[in-house]
């Protein structure tokens, strides 16, 4: 049976301690992206499991049917979202939801952090979680509950009722969890394998964007995809540098190298094709992406799907060279903020119109209908301003989320059950306003090798949160030693993330909360933030 670790206390709170359920915001005169202009409403949805209400437990279908017939009221133009409908006299606040999340890095920190603050979350599990998820009470962790084993993960959500599934990191889902659960009857917000492949491999992504129409926009970059190093180089040379090396497959946030040189162009097709370091010595179809190099911005572009509608996610812009100044070599990301200021709302809608929605509506003609987070890596041209696609994650990113979910004011988990029914078309999302920072606290000699800093001691955590009331600290890479004390096990450990007015203050908050972290074996970049702060300000941080 699944262990359920550290904070017990948090074990299946009662629905009475939560705050009464909040309506749904469907607001039809607000800006929303659609793929059909026809709402689909419905009576009931059946979903696996049972609801933990105040007066006991019954089947959770009967929230899908209150949430359903409450969005028949607003598409009639009736009512505030809150009342009663014919067929459903009882109170929509009574009705509680049990919420796995699958992971145990920050993105699923903030992830649980943003159900946990749900209305009508009633429970959130993490599995397998880490001793800061389970120490700060937002979630329960199941530590032994693996996520590649989903007849293990299935048998856990009956159980247990689980209503909703959130899957955050990429590897379940190109494994075929999404799969598993949706033919088990419990909702899933996370696409299929087969619709994990625009993650899984760069080259299925580029041919299938190619084919969709994002080429005729001129928006993705040139290419060649090789299996062969001579052949590799060849074109490369061909090409000459600087030139941009991707691997395949999944790799971690590790596997592309922007090559200033011939030479490090050579040296990272050799890296991945001769010496196979992100797969196994007898791969015999490992794959290298050669793609143009692209000078400007990069940004982060989210929009929550259901399989036919999407409607974007507050923006957001990463940093993944591990150094200052953009320098090293790349990282799963060493900090972000939200908002970026270079996704104005004109390159939102273009965005939106030229790149996610055909994306999807290709997904649904090759019949890998996408329900999840479509997380589109951008470059923004310096020359031109134009947005170029240059890669697709089919999840939150990381460390994107973070700073995404401490401003986001919506109930989290009726949005993704929304995705989850096909049924986003008129939903908008609420923001709070200002901008979020987060500074990711590394393992010295992460990207590489960071065993000297593993089983470290991490002391002032508790301070460096009291820093202001806005400072949240989201755990990656954490364990807890035999006297309680949180030690680093993982090459990202920490999340300082913080909010402010503007992002001057957020990033103020957020190093002053560094500063009081006391880990002499970690790291962090001092110039998170860069490209949208004045100069002057980074010299005084400097």
């Amino acid at each position: 049976m699944a262990c359920i670790a550290f904070n017990t206390a948090t074990f299946l709170r009662c629905s009475i301690e939560k705050p009464v359920l909040k309506s749904f915001n469907r607001d039809f005169s607000s800006v929303f992206f659609t793929l059909t202009h026809k709402l689909k409403t419905t009576n009931s949805l059946w979903c696996h499991g049972v609801i933990r209400e105040s007066n006991g437990l019954r089947s959770s279908f009967s929230l899908f049917k209150c949430f359903s017939q409450t969005s028949e009221q607003f598409n009639s133009g009736g009512g505030d979202g809150v009342g009663s409908s014919e067929n459903n006299n009882e109170s929509i606040s009574e009705e509680k939801l049990v919420v796995l999340v699958i992971g145990g890095g920050g993105r699923e920190h903030a992830l649980c952090y943003a159900l946990k603050r749900s209305p009508s979350c009633d429970t959130v599990f993490c599995a397998p979680g880490n001793a800061g998820i389970s120490k700060s009470g937002v979630a329960t962790c199941i530590m032994d509950l693996d996520p590649l084993n989903s007849s293990a993960v299935i048998s856990f959500c009956r159980k247990w009722g689980v209503g909703l599934v959130v899957v955050g990191p990429e590897v379940p889902l190109v494994k075929g969890l999404a799969n598993d659960l949706e033919k088990a009857g419990i909702p899933t917000f996370g696409p299929s394998a087969e619709a994990a492949a625009l993650e899984g491999s760069k080259d299925f992504m580029k041919k299938l964007c190619y084919k969709i129409c994002c080429n005729r926009l001129l928006m993705i970059p040139q290419y060649q995809t090789f299996t062969d190093a001579t052949d590799a180089k060849k074109y490369i040379k061909e090409q000459g540098a600087p030139i941009v090396i991707k691997f395949d497959g999944l790799a971690a946030g590790k596997g592309v190298v922007v090559a200033m040189t011939l030479e490090e162009a050579y040296e990272a097709v050799d890296s991945m094709l001769v010496e196979k370091v992100f797969g196994s010595a007898d791969s015999a179809d490992s794959r290298v992406v050669i793609e143009e190099y692209l000078e400007g911005e990069e940004a982060s572009f989210f929009a929550v799907v259901d399989g036919k509608n999407a409607i974007p996610l507050e923006s957001a812009q990463d940093h993944k060279r591990v150094g200052d100044g953009d320098t090293g070599p790349n990282t799963g990301g060493m900090g972000a903020y939200s908002p970026a200021p270079i996704i104005t709302e004109e390159l939102k809608s273009l965005v939106m119109r030229s790149i996610i929605l055909p994306t999807v509506k290709g997904m649904s003609a090759e019949g890998c209908k996408f329900v999840g987070v479509l997380y589109a890596g951008l470059m923004i041209e310096k020359t031109t301003g134009a947005p170029k696609l240059i890669e697709y994650n089919v999840r939150f990113g990381d460390p994107e989320c973070q700073v995404l979910m401490v401003r986001l004011e919506s109930d989290l988990a009726q949005v993704l059950l929304a995705a989850c029914r096909g049924e986003l078309s008129g939903v908008s999302l609420k923001w709070s306003s200002g901008t979020s920072m987060v500074v990711v606290l590394a393992s010295e000699g992460y990207p590489g090798d960071y065993k000297k800093a593993k089983g470290t001691v991490i002391r002032n955590l508790e301070k460096a949160e009291n820093v202001a009331p806005s400072v949240k600290i989201f755990h990656a890479g954490t364990s807890v030693d035999s006297d309680g004390n949180f030690i680093a096990v993982g090459g990202r450990v920490l999340g300082v993330t913080a909010r402010g007015t503007d992002i001057e203050e957020a990033r103020d908050r957020a190093y002053q909360a560094v500063d009081q972290i006391d880990w002499t074996e970690g790291f962090f970049r001092r110039d998170i933030g860069w490209r949208a702060l004045p100069q002057k300000q980074l010299t005084n941080k400097g």
